[in-house]
């Protein structure tokens, strides 16, 4: 009963033998989808984030056991369902989904990689969790203008972007937090200081040659609207440690259930907004 939601319903009017609505029966829709994928068809499950995952966790950890071929399209995760509540505001997906042992996921961070990713999972064996936001992510583009994942772009799996430079610091994110990273490292720059901006699509993977160069920067910060605890921070600590880094590490993510209002005014409540990054990257340098 999501169709017009997760973006499905022009799919269901091209190719409509093709598509099933399982409606409010997310338990029964996971398991379908993953039996038809083991199966060999080639199956796309698309739910918000709070039911293709959170509620289905038990379903989607049945599928993982058998070795499916499922590729689960969540939408609507993270504090960005600002006006839906706390309630919807899926800010645990990524932990989740990590306690599945063949599982993968990747947060693309706007419709460029989103449309190389979904070419990318469809072609490739395994259990996928593609990860979306509410809100319209806008299109990145190098300083010439020119798209980043456009023209040639190939995603590939484990790799992460390094959409600028920086030498006084990086700021490692994914989805739709990436275009605000760029605004924290533009104010940063007002400051004389220039960052980094990472994309790690590949929430679960560290690219060791990006980390390596990271490595021998005075800060990393992440910075994600997921649980702060169960997001990119075990992976990013986990490299810099065995990196040997020396630096100062911040970490900006949700740290409770969020608040029902605003996108911008629910980051804003949890510190995740581009002044108060900047203001505590600023009191740390």
């Amino acid at each position: 009963d999501l169709a017009s939601s997760v973006k499905t319903a022009d799919f269901a009017k091209a190719y409509p033998d093709y598509f099933f609505q399982g409606g409010i029966q997310e338990h029964n829709t996971a398991t379908v989808a993953g039996a038809l994928s083991a199966k060999g068809v080639l199956t796309f499950f698309a739910d918000f984030g709070v039911f293709g995952i959170d509620e289905t966790y038990n379903q989607q950890r049945i599928n993982d056991i058998n070795d499916t071929n499922l590729k689960t399209a969540i939408t609507h995760v993270g504090l960005d369902v600002g006006p839906d509540g706390k309630t919807h505001q899926c800010i645990d997906y990524i932990g989740l989904a990590r306690g599945l042992y063949r599982a993968k996921t990747i947060v693309p961070c706007d419709p460029n990689q989103t449309d190389r990713v979904i070419r990318y999972v469809a072609g490739t064996k395994g259990n996928f969790f593609i990860g979306m936001g509410r809100n319209r992510w806008p299109v990145m583009y190098r300083n010439e203008g020119e798209a980043y994942f456009s023209g040639s772009y190939v995603f590939e799996y484990g790799k992460m972007d390094v959409m600028a430079d920086g030498k006084d610091g990086a700021i490692i994110t994914y989805g739709g937090f990436v275009s605000r990273a760029f605004s924290v490292r533009q104010k940063l720059s007002e400051k004389g200081k220039t960052f980094a901006v990472i994309n790690m699509p590949c929430v679960d993977e560290d690219d060791e040659a990006v980390m390596a160069k990271l490595a021998s920067l005075p800060v990393i910060v992440t910075y994600e609207d997921h649980n702060v605890n169960t997001g990119i921070v075990p992976i990013i600590t986990k490299s810099l440690l065995k990196l040997g880094f020396k630096g100062a590490f911040l970490s900006f993510g949700a740290t409770s259930y969020g608040a029902s209002g605003d996108t911008d005014e629910v980051l804003a409540s949890q510190g995740l907004d581009v002044d108060s990054v900047v203001k505590r990257i600023g009191d740390g340098l």
